[in-house]
């Protein structure tokens, strides 16, 4: 019997056709992903589901019926009587979907009040039932906590906990675990994997992660510009995809298995961490964020520094480029500096010692700027709020020209048109706004600007984990080959294991501010020693449903050690 049938389904937003002619059926206890890259349609077609486009302005045509119920037909009562009771939805941010004035408790409560009537205790009683179900710890207390008090992930446990309070037979849940850790992510998956086993519940899984696809759902359903490129079982698609988008798709996810080929056998170090340390906060509220990192990055190479939220990943990055000041420890620069004179050796510092009436910022910013231009650039995780949206992206890439002391305006325009070129942009974009260009575009435009003053180090921080998998290997393709002509030294922070196992000749693991393990990137992930880099390596999903499988069950395994 299908618990969900679409047919011909098509969404207009005005002149825009974001669904076309869309069919698909997923029956009772079956899993099915929607997947494809931004602006496919994949969550226009979710939010069809529970009639979220009610009221909206947007025009729907075809039929879809969910758990019985005609969902075009239906008039708001039936619809409340579906959003919760039959069908629920997990949404990709669940603190925007949380009310931050009210307990999560007392939220999972209501919605179960006004699916059946319940009183207050017993609807109170079934919030910490279905906290305790989905694995928060001490549900009867935390169901009082605030969602600014839960993590991440916890917030996401406690948004299927409210999805399942009233045992709805549908959870369409919308890229569920996007902005969550690899583990936190895998903790998710696995939770929905048991739900599915323990209650016959159906699961419509919206992704851009082929991955997750194939760690959660039965069958998948590949999406472009609205309209089914492929659909079959995930093993089928997978392991042998008949579309050629599918397999582009595929090609771009990065593996565990993809190692970087090393380009360079014996190089030069340029910069090396001693005992670096950050401290934030004041009096018995003061905690370490870094402590005791000390690291060599070496000219031409890549050093990818990995972690989960709060590792100290970022925070590393911020003091290696000077955004941040360390508490302890030192930087030192070493090797030749950049034109400067046969007899004029590097190896300048930044430490703890400074010099009369010298403040450390000044002096920060004096070390990261030799022989006439900055050693050290950025590329920033969010390229929208690092660009000002009432410069053109023209004049934002100059900036760092402008800084330097040029004043030739042709000569600026000119070197600022050759980086957009180089980064696969057009000329004539210098003059365009932030909001004109898509995500990976953005990005681009910013690693231009860091080009721009002539680098020898790089740090990007999260540079691609809002992207999706063929904008996120378009982008780090361009980085390694920008590397390969340059000779830059790259600072790759991430918490995708898989794409830092593609970009990097050696790795820095981190958890809790410190480095739990380091070496070459071939011995990190062939032979990891620490206890908790094996924890990252078994979370992240595999495209193989039986490895897959295999990987869940160590999963399980690690977690009862």
């Amino acid at each position: 019997m299908s618990l969900v049938h679409v047919q011909d389904l098509t969404v207009d937003f005005g002149g825009l056709r974001a669904v076309d002619a869309l069919s698909f059926r997923l029956d009772e206890g079956g899993a099915l992903a929607l997947v494809g890259e931004s602006g496919s349609g994949k969550s226009t077609v979710a939010a069809a589901l529970l009639g979220l486009h009610h009221g909206t302005g947007a025009r729907l045509s075809g039929s879809v019926e969910v758990a019985g119920v005609d969902v075009g037909a239906a008039g708001e009562r039936e619809l409340r009587r579906l959003r919760g009771g039959l069908a629920a939805m997990v949404f990709q941010d669940p603190l925007s979907s949380l009310d931050p004035y009210y307990a999560v408790g007392a939220q999972i409560a209501e919605v179960y009040r006004v699916h059946h009537k319940a009183g207050r205790r017993a609807a109170r009683a079934r919030a910490v039932e279905v906290l305790d179900r989905v694995g928060i710890p001490d549900a009867a207390r935390r169901a009082r906590s605030r969602p600014h008090e839960f993590s991440g992930g916890m917030r996401q446990r406690a948004l299927i906990a409210m999805a399942l309070a009233c045992e709805p037979r549908l959870l369409v849940a919308d890229e569920p675990t996007t902005a969550l850790d690899v583990t936190v992510q895998a903790q998710i998956l696995d939770l929905l994997h048991q739900l599915r086993q323990e209650t016959g519940l159906g699961l419509l899984l919206v992704t851009h992660d082929v991955g997750v696809a194939a760690e959660s759902v039965d069958e998948i359903l590949v999406m472009r510009g609205g309209r089914a490129v492929e659909r079959g079982p995930v093993r089928e698609v997978l392991s042998a995809p008949r579309e050629t988008y599918t397999r582009e798709l595929l090609r771009s996810v990065p593996r565990l298995e993809d190692a970087r080929e090393r380009q360079v056998a014996e190089a030069e170090p340029v910069l090396r961490l001693d005992g670096l340390r950050k401290e934030f906060g004041r009096g018995r509220h003061r905690f370490a964020a870094v402590e005791d990192v000390s690291l060599t990055l070496y000219r031409g190479q890549t050093l990818g520094v990995v972690g989960e939220s709060g590792s100290g990943k970022s925070t590393l990055g911020r003091m290696i480029v000077g955004l941040l000041e360390p508490t302890a420890g030192r930087l030192q620069f070493t090797g030749q500096e950049p034109g400067a004179g046969s007899g004029q050796e590097g190896g300048r510092e930044l430490g703890e010692d400074s010099g009369p009436g010298e403040t450390r910022a000044r002096r920060q910013a004096g070390e990261r700027r030799q022989g006439g231009r900055p050693r050290l650039q950025m590329v920033f995780q969010d390229p929208v709020s690092s660009l000002n949206p009432r410069r053109s992206i023209g004049e934002s890439i100059a900036d760092p020209l402008r800084a330097q002391g040029r004043r030739d305006e042709e000569g600026i325009r000119e070197r600022v048109t050759s980086l957009l070129e180089r980064v696969g942009l057009r000329a004539d974009h210098y003059d365009r706004y932030p909001h004109e260009f898509s995500g990976g575009q953005r990005q681009r435009v910013g690693i231009a600007r860091a080009l721009a003053a002539e680098p020898e180090i790089i740090v990007c921080d999260e540079p691609v984990s809002a992207l999706d998998v063929t904008t996120q290997a378009q982008v780090t393709a361009l980085l390694a080959e920008l590397q390969r002509e340059l000779g830059i030294a790259l600072v790759f922070v991430a918490h995708d294991l898989a794409v830092v196992r593609q970009v990097s000749d050696q790795v820095a693991v981190m958890r809790g501010g410190r480095i739990v393990e380091y070496g070459p990137a071939e011995q990190v992930y062939g032979a990891p020693r620490n206890p908790y880099t094996k924890e990252l390596l078994a979370a992240v999903p595999a495209l193989d449903p039986d490895a897959a499988a295999e990987r869940r069950a160590v999963r399980k395994e690690l977690a009862l050690t």
